[in-house]
């Protein structure tokens, strides 16, 4: 593809976009599935116009992935609900954890007995698709300030933590292929991949976004008003916290996200708000937020609700080139059995599995556990990690083997959870009003 029509596509889909909002929320699916048609309509599959090789481009898509992840993990880290507490946060703990295990461990085994994979190439398999998606997941994951529907809230502070917390396995992974160091009966990847990476990039991220709320909110009280530039502030704070992150060896996805969370929270904090219970005045601020502007009479307007309609618009124009980019990788020959049998088993079998694993024990409900089970949407992130495989040495046959598996996956994914996301939102939400009490 040349570029003036390379140009005109994108500039083409960015209008169409532009001026039918209101008609793509009325279609009964999402948006994702209408890049994904424009991507393999002008790919290799139909019309050949271009074809991206995302072997031989891994570095940069392992570069936009990354920078859209961070952007969506700060997106969903700032519409998390005050306050935080273990009891409202249990669910997505586990999920990001207990589930996250034994997704990865499902995925392994399935690849290395019914695959034929070696060993490592299946455990980084299985932590490569175990990650559910902050980006292409919109529909069913937070959608302003304020929000505190359960479902909404455990799928997205699910896909805010288990973006980091993938990444040990996918050192374990790489380790068993060779290209990581485990050290002596993989006691290295216990301390340094899981207990400090972890710990520390929860750590900085907890206390980055705490600082930033506080220094904001002193320069917003000094005579005459201080105004700041909230957008610059947020980027900033994504940069500040992913960049420490890398200095020490930490996970920076998780530090990114939980500096969101804990900017969010020390605004409200610092703004006086009854956390427990909105009062009118608070809940006027969220919805003014939400719409990027401060309510009449409030002087206590916050970095987080300032910037997020500007990330969210990032999230969108990201979400829509790479989705473009995806559609552009795939031809007739890449829906193998074993790529279409993974993927079935990814959605049907280990994600509605490790997930009634995980919530054993808490107060969640069937329904709830059912809706979770299936919307593990798969995506951005899953790109991310392979494309972070192939640049740490990953040998070349097994790249193929996983670019392949890992694209059906999220394509599929963003097939059957685009189509069925609104008509099964809509009866879940439904069959909850009709309930006694609710």
């Amino acid at each position: 593809m040349t570029d003036a029509l390379w140009f005109l596509l994108v500039g083409g889909l960015l209008l169409a976009r532009g001026l039918t909002p209101s008609l793509l929320q009325r279609l009964p699916v999402t948006p994702a599935i209408v890049y994904l048609a424009v991507g393999v309509l002008v790919g290799p599959t139909v019309l050949d116009l271009f074809h991206f090789n995302p072997l031989k481009q891994s570095a940069l898509l392992e570069v936009l992935t990354e920078v859209v992840v961070l952007i969506s993990l700060y997106s969903a880290g700032v519409k998390m609900p005050a306050p935080i507490s273990f009891a409202h946060w249990r669910a997505p703990i586990l999920l990001a954890s207990v589930s996250m295990v034994v997704s990865v461990g499902m995925v392994a085994a399935f690849a290395y007995y019914l695959l034929g994979l070696p060993l490592g190439a299946a455990v980084l398999l299985g932590a490569i698709l175990a990650p559910t998606d902050p980006v292409l997941a919109t529909d069913v994951q937070t959608r302003h300030l304020g929000d505190r529907d359960q479902l909404r809230f455990t799928l997205t502070c699910e896909a805010g933590m288990n973006d980091g917390s993938t990444f040990p396995f996918v050192m374990l992974g790489l380790g068993l292929l060779g290209l990581h160091e485990l050290g002596d009966q993989g006691l290295r990847w216990v301390l340094v991949d899981v207990l400090w990476a972890t710990g520390a990039g929860i750590a900085i991220g907890l206390l980055t976004g705490t600082a930033l709320a506080h220094v904001s909110q002193k320069l917003r009280a000094f005579p005459p008003r201080h105004d700041l530039l909230d957008n610059f502030l947020s980027l900033g704070l994504i940069g500040v916290a992913y960049g420490l992150s890398l200095l020490v060896d930490a996970w920076g996805f998780l530090a990114v996200f939980f500096a969101a969370v804990s900017l969010r929270q020390a605004e409200l904090n610092l703004a006086g708000a009854d956390l427990d219970r909105p009062d009118a005045l608070s809940a006027q601020r969220i919805e003014s937020e939400a719409e990027n502007a401060a309510p009449e009479g409030d002087p206590s307007p916050t970095v987080s609700g300032g910037s997020l309609i500007f990330k969210e618009h990032l999230e969108r124009l990201a979400e829509m080139m790479l989705v473009l980019l995806i559609g552009g990788t795939l031809f007739l020959d890449s829906w193998s059995w074993r790529a279409l049998g993974l993927a079935a088993f990814l959605f049907v079998v280990a994600r509605p599995v490790s997930v009634f694993i995980g919530l054993v024990g808490t107060s969640t409900s069937w329904q709830t556990r059912g809706m979770v089970g299936w919307f593990g949407v798969r995506g951005i992130g899953s790109l991310y990690y392979l494309m972070y495989a192939i640049q740490h040495g990953l040998p070349e046959d097994l790249a193929l083997d996983l670019v392949g598996l890992t694209l059906i996956a999220v394509t599929l994914s963003i097939l059957v959870h685009g189509i069925s996301v609104k008509p099964m939102m809509s009866r879940f939400l439904r069959h909850r009003l009709e309930q006694p009490g609710s």
